[in-house]
């Protein structure tokens, strides 16, 4: 695949990102900032933004939404679950929602 081909799927998954974040937003605002792990003016910053501002962040070589994990181990643990597959999914949920938002600490760094 060239360049240009992963530029346009990065591009892509950016505005999609960013469309289900508005409408996350706009449906449930607490729930949204919980699952995206994004701080209330983050929230407000992406709510307001009009669609032709979501095409122009959308289209940066850089995706936009990253794994949230704090550390390989915490990835491993979600992938390598040995609990019944039935508990698998709030096992995960579990350890997702045990992450920090990454500005919840002065320095940035996620404890």
């Amino acid at each position: 695949m060239s360049q240009t081909n992963f530029l346009d799927e990065i591009q892509e998954l950016n505005l999609a990102y960013l469309l289900l974040a508005q409408r996350l937003l706009g449906e449930d605002r607490e729930v949204a900032m919980f699952r995206l792990k994004i701080t209330g003016e983050m929230a407000d910053l992406l709510a307001s933004l009009s669609a032709r501002q979501l095409t122009q962040l959308s289209r940066t070589n850089q995706l936009l939404c990253r794994f949230s994990h704090a550390s390989a181990e915490r990835l491993h643990q979600v992938t390598h679950n040995p609990r019944d597959q039935g508990l698998a999914g709030l096992h995960a949920s579990l350890l997702l929602a045990g992450e920090r938002l990454e500005s919840s600490s002065p320095s940035g760094d996620k404890a």
